[in-house]
């Protein structure tokens, strides 16, 4: 269990299994996905995620490019999702279900009426009101975790402290490396260095 940088409980997002029951749920369900996989891909903010347009995602065949125009630092930055796990698939199915006479051009909308989604924490509270997803301490799931699990697994994955800067666009070393979770796999490939 951690805490963030407002105090509150915070997880680090591991692999989670979802499965979508019924077609009320299908939306939701996907729009939970694409919400973690672009938040996670990109170290997103959850304010990020809520204005993302359907302008700012090009699908290129083999990957994403996600641009990120209006950042807290006023740095935009790009990522880009490739076809990992079928993520593609679930973007695609995810922008297929989305009306097509919606007016405006946030990327992620509700069902009911195609509102756009506006609170900061749509994945995390669509995720405490679907009961079928059962996640342990689903009170600690919030925005924070995105871009804490993101900074995470860029470094098990051993991504030095200045690409993941980069990809959250955190212009301190210090506060990159608070974001990044101490696990057991990384202490174990630095023991398996010495």
């Amino acid at each position: 269990m951690l805490i963030d940088a407002n105090g509150e409980k915070c997880v680090i997002l591991a692999e989670v299994q979802f499965e979508a029951r019924g077609r009320s749920h299908l939306l939701s369900f996907l729009m939970i996905k694409v919400g973690l996989i672009l938040g996670i891909a990109g170290a997103c903010r959850t304010d990020e995620l809520v204005n993302l347009t359907v302008d700012d995602i090009e699908d290129v065949g083999s990957s994403l490019i996600v641009k990120i125009p209006n950042t807290k630092t006023k740095i935009p930055r790009i990522f880009v999702v490739t076809d990992v796990g079928n993520m593609l698939e679930l973007f695609r199915k995810y922008l297929s279900l989305r009306p097509p006479h919606v007016k405006h051009k946030r990327f992620f909308c509700t069902t009911k009426q195609e509102n756009v989604v506006r609170s900061h924490s749509f994945v995390f509270k669509k995720l405490k009101n679907l009961k079928n997803f059962k996640l342990p301490d689903v009170a600690c799931y919030t925005g924070h975790c995105l871009r804490r699990s993101s900074a995470t697994l860029l470094a098990d994955a051993g991504v030095d402290i200045t690409t993941i800067k980069r990809q959250a666009g955190w212009k301190s070393t210090t506060v990159a490396e608070g974001y990044v979770e101490n696990s057991i796999e990384n202490k174990t490939k630095i023991a398996n260095q010495v």
